[in-house]
């Protein structure tokens, strides 16, 4: 590491707890400071430029330093930066309110914000299973998901989830659920569509349904993509068949597409590529195109009724938190919005995604990768140590982070899950960008399983 950057990396290891790192690994490889950032690169203290395949944990959507987002934020710091949004209100949130009812699909009605995925998930736990209570049904205390899930760091969002390296060591914490095999279609037999896996493996879900609706509060799933859980994808025809399950079984279905939503899987939402609506869908990320912490929980008439009474029923829903609905990171937010109906992102990503599924599927033929697969503007590639059994390497061999070692020589920001490598780049990436990163990722698979 040059001078420039190593004595940034020195200040920082002398304070900074970096999140979802085992600190000891810096020891070996120091933290890259960042200086600047534009477009779908960032620049660190010694001039080296870095592409940011991942968009930057998921969240950035329209290039970094974007001039309509910075210039959105600067004007709303001139006029109001926070505000209470408990007995007071802003047009920032008003308008951020009005235009995600617009896209959402029908019927969810109502806006309750919080800072983050985490949070997201934390409030529609908490809603859904008030909801009940509020209408005289305290038996529904209960949550059901998928194994392979994941819906973020805080306890309740870490209950609902099934990613062990995250989950198990604060098991004792956390409320019981009831975990559902996933749909997830890697697994699906041989010569078996992925329509055909996800309605097979729908019955599982639908057992559990039939067993538990007395005492379950609601299920949730990210739509389509596991995202956490190694970017494992399954067919919306499951979506479609839990919707229904959920309406006969009286039970609410959360989606969170904190990960998935605004344009990720090809469609705004990923919901609609199975025609559904939620009872709570979590929103978060890209929300404000990456720029700063906010998320939201999209509900229904039914679910707000619930708790419209008055004061000495007790009946209120008092979550909160100092920064619900920063008025910054609203303004933030209508400007990404505005962005995509100004510049035809989705129907441009549709060119970038065939682009990007295309360069990567020449990697199917490796000897160590047991699949390439796609939903939208997101591509992952799964090494393998034996490709006829997809014999998996054991995780302790830490092959993904040789490609993430080897990218960062090439230029590109990569961050294997596990054995998962995978594209999820800001919407403004090119075409020639995507040659260097599916390039680059080839080197680092290759280096990665030579041994």
């Amino acid at each position: 590491m040059t001078s420039a950057n190593a004595a940034y990396a020195a200040r920082d290891l002398a304070h900074v707890w970096h999140p979802c790192t085992q600190m000891k690994d810096h020891e070996e490889l120091p933290p890259i400071p960042i200086r600047k950032a534009e477009g779908a690169w960032l620049e660190d203290y010694a001039g080296n430029r870095y592409l940011d395949a991942i968009s930057s944990w998921w969240v950035n959507l329209f290039g970094h330093a974007n001039a309509r987002i910075n210039a959105a934020i600067r004007a709303q710091l001139e006029s109001l930066e926070q505000v209470i949004l408990a007995g007071f209100t802003h047009e920032p949130v008003i308008a951020l309110s009005e235009a995600l009812i617009a896209l959402a699909p029908t019927g969810l009605t109502r806006c309750f914000y919080a800072d983050n995925g985490s949070s997201a998930v934390e409030v529609a736990v908490k809603m859904s299973f008030h909801y009940w209570r509020n209408v005289g049904e305290s038996a529904k205390r209960r949550f059901i998901t998928l194994s392979n899930s994941y819906h973020g760091e805080t306890l309740g969002a870490l209950a609902v989830g099934n990613v062990d390296l995250y989950k198990e060591i604060y098991q004792p914490l956390l409320m019981d659920v009831i975990t559902v095999p996933s749909p997830d279609c890697y697994e699906r037999e041989s010569g078996e569509s992925w329509a055909d896996c996800s309605r097979r493996r729908f019955a599982d879900m639908e057992a559990a349904l039939a067993q538990h609706a007395h005492e379950a509060c609601a299920v949730i799933v990210e739509p389509l993509v596991q995202a956490a859980g190694g970017m494992r994808m399954y067919d919306p025809v499951y979506l479609g068949l839990l919707r229904a399950a959920c309406d006969r079984h009286r039970v609410h279905l959360i989606a969170d597409e904190i990960a998935v939503g605004f344009g990720r899987t090809g469609t705004m939402f990923a919901c609609e590529q199975a025609g559904i609506r939620p009872d709570f869908m979590c929103l978060s990320k890209g929300l404000t195109g990456g720029y700063l912490p906010l998320s939201a929980v999209l509900t229904t008439q039914e679910v707000y009724a619930a708790f419209y009474d008055e004061y000495v029923k007790l009946n209120a829903f008092l979550h909160s938190h100092s920064f619900t609905g920063n008025p910054l990171a609203c303004a933030a937010a209508n400007a990404s919005l505005g962005l995509f109906r100004e510049q035809r992102t989705l129907e441009n990503n549709r060119a970038l995604a065939a682009h990007m599924g295309a360069r990567a599927r020449t990697l199917e033929d490796h000897a160590h990768v047991a699949e390439v697969r796609q939903r939208g503007m997101i591509v992952a590639i799964e090494m393998v140590r034996e490709k006829r059994t997809r014999a998996p390497y054991p995780w302790s061999e830490r092959r993904g982070l040789a490609v993430y070692r080897h990218a960062l020589t090439r230029g590109v920001l990569l961050r294997p899950i596990g054995n998962v490598v995978y594209f999820m780049p800001p919407y403004v990436i090119t075409p020639e960008e995507i040659d260097l990163m599916v390039e680059v990722a080839r080197e680092g698979i290759g280096r990665a399983t030579c041994a």
